[in-house]
């Protein structure tokens, strides 16, 4: 059988970035950026001010107490129309334009007012409290490289920099179909022998996080018409993700109806636990991911194969597919020769560093210990037994 690794490295080969497409801030959130992003105003645009109180030349208060006198006052929005001179001082606030002619802040707490006049307590060598124009960025700073998903912390940068519009990647659209005769839509009653439909919800979700458009096709009974009829529908999707039906049993259809719309099918098993059955094709520009019908199994697998496929097409690094350091928090016993993701917890260890945890069941039928973990717990094909606090690798769960 064909190890992850191979398996993974076929599934993304060839993958091309798509086309960019600009779009406001407000729907920038979780985008991944194309293009640099240069500021387009130097931050703050003026000298300001860091602290209320009052603008000085700061060689008046080099000896203290001194009288100066408060010729006007500078508000954030509303600067002060003229300049300091020797003896005077300009009230100011938090975020206000430093008047031409003051060179520091001396802050409120520091001064003792008397109707036009003050009298300063306490000195402020020259800069202090005083945010220098462009302390920030300069114009044409370019802050936001490419390549990158966008936080809420970037959309802040980038309205700070004047910058309304945002040039990013399209979401790659992959369709969702779910197969089986017995599975029923959630709140429907199950008929004997079906069971509710689960999995789609979950990839859908999962696809969003990852940053790509979900598309649910619904479920496809086991007739060559219906899964033809869905798979049809799929055909502007850049990959259609079908869950369940992926072997080569009597009922399995989903493999041969899509051979029969012209799939070339590269494989479809894998040296796995959970996700032997995997299988993964192209159906002309399209790419085809199919994922056992296994609850369990299907998020694993997507997990694993479709997030590092999703970040090729937003232009990404494919950082999802690198495995993260831990300590193993209980021993495990030894792997058989199928790698093994393991559903476990991210824990603290006293030392601060992390600890991972398997979860009380790996039984790949039990969506419950999966909700309860926050990590996949990598064991290698072969590994021998291993003690807690044996170093291991893991996945985050973080979806």
């Amino acid at each position: 059988m064909l190890s992850v690794a191979d398996a993974l490295s076929r599934v993304v080969d060839g993958i091309s970035p798509l086309p960019e497409e600009t779009v406001s801030l407000d729907q920038a959130h979780g985008r991944a950026l194309s293009s640099g992003v240069a500021a387009l105003m130097t931050q703050p645009p003026f000298d300001a001010s860091a602290m209320d109180g009052y603008a000085v030349r700061a060689a008046d208060v080099a000896t203290v107490p001194c009288r100066l006198a408060v010729i006007g006052e500078a508000a954030a929005g509303r600067p002060f129309d003229g300049r300091v001179g020797k003896g005077e001082a300009v009230r100011i606030f938090t975020g206000g334009c430093v008047p031409e002619g003051a060179d520091a802040i001396v802050i409120q707490e520091d001064v003792t007012p008397e109707g036009d006049t003050i009298t300063v307590n306490e000195g402020a060598a020259e800069g202090t409290y005083i945010r220098p124009r462009g302390f920030d960025f300069a114009e044409g700073d370019v802050l936001l490289p490419a390549n990158r998903t966008l936080s809420a912390r970037d959309l802040a940068l980038a309205a700070a920099m004047n910058v309304a519009e945002l040039t990013v990647r399209q979401k790659p659209r992959v369709a969702i179909l779910a197969t089986g005769d017995e599975l029923v839509m959630p709140g429907e009653q199950p008929g004997e022998g079906q069971i509710v439909s689960s999995i789609p919800y979950a990839l859908a979700a999962m696809i969003e996080a990852a940053g790509g458009a979900p598309v649910r096709l619904g479920i496809a009974r086991d007739t060559k018409e219906s899964l033809a009829e869905h798979i049809a529908r799929a055909s502007d999707a850049d990959v259609l993700l079908t869950i369940g039906g992926a072997s080569v049993g009597d009922h399995d259809l989903v493999q041969a109806s899509l051979r029969e719309a012209g799939m070339a099918l590269d494989f479809w098993k894998i040296a796995m636990r959970p996700g032997k059955p995997l299988m993964f094709g192209e159906l002309g520009k399209q790419r085809v991911l199919g994922v056992p019908g296994n609850p369990v199994s299907a998020i694993v697998c997507t997990r694993i194969f479709l997030f590092p496929m999703i970040e090729k097409f937003l232009g990404l690094d494919a950082g999802l597919a690198e495995p993260l350091k831990a300590r193993l928090a209980a021993p495990v016993e030894k792997n058989g020769p199928r790698q093994h993701y393991m559903r476990a917890t991210i824990e603290q260890a006293d030392d601060g560093q992390a600890i991972v945890r398997p979860v009380r069941s790996q039984d790949s039928s039990l969506l419950s210990p999966l909700s309860q973990a926050d990590c996949l717990l990598i064991r290698e094909p072969g590994a021998p037994a291993a003690r807690a606090g044996d170093p291991v690798s893991y996945l985050p769960l973080d979806f």
